[in-house]
Order: C-alpha cells, then structure tokens, then sequence
C-alpha cells in the first residue's frame, strides 16, 4: 500500500495538532497547580494574619490555626511548613506538593 504526498502531509499535520495539544494541557495543569499551592499558602497566611489581628500574638504552630481560625486545606495533598520567628514576627511558610515541588 503507497501513501501519497497529500496523505503524508495530513498525517503529519494531525501528529503534529496531537502534540500541541498534549503540551497546552500539560501547561495548563501545570500552572493550576502552582495557583493552588499559592491558594493554600495564601490561606495560612491569611489565618496567621487574623491571629495577630485579633490576639496580638502569631500562633505557634497550625494545629492553633486549624482549631481557632478554621485553617483547612487538603493535607494529603500539600504539606505545610510553618516556622514560626517570634511572636510579632510573620512565620515563614512554604506549601509543597507531597513528592512534588515547593512554593515560596
């Protein structure tokens, strides 16, 4: 069985709309992800700040923040780190994807 140029060209052509497409779903997925390690560490953030606004003090640890300000993200999903400086001092936080990357 011959394939014709015309028939070549088309294949190549739809190969080719199958591997743009591939890479922008990729690219979309990718950047959802780190819009949702920005949401979560955002929500730390924001829990935090509350404290502080209303107890003066920012909290030590996030079980203090999950218990006293409603503090939820999907823990199986994203880990925390939350290092608290000093009382009057913003903790540093950073959220990783478990086995993934880390956002600052």
């Amino acid at each position: 069985m011959k394939i014709n140029r015309k028939d070549a060209a088309s294949i190549l052509i739809f190969i080719a709309l199958i591997i743009c497409f591939v890479l922008l779903i990729n690219g979309i997925t990718a950047k959802n992800n780190g819009r949702e390690l920005q949401v979560v560490r955002d929500a730390v953030k924001n829990a935090a700040l509350t404290c502080y606004a209303v107890e003066g003090v920012y909290p030590e640890n996030l079980d203090y923040l999950r218990e006293h300000y409603q503090l939820s993200y999907n823990e199986e999903k994203y880990h925390v780190f939350y290092e608290p400086l000093a009382s009057n001092l913003m903790p540093s936080i950073k959220v990783a994807e478990w086995g993934g990357k880390m956002d600052k």
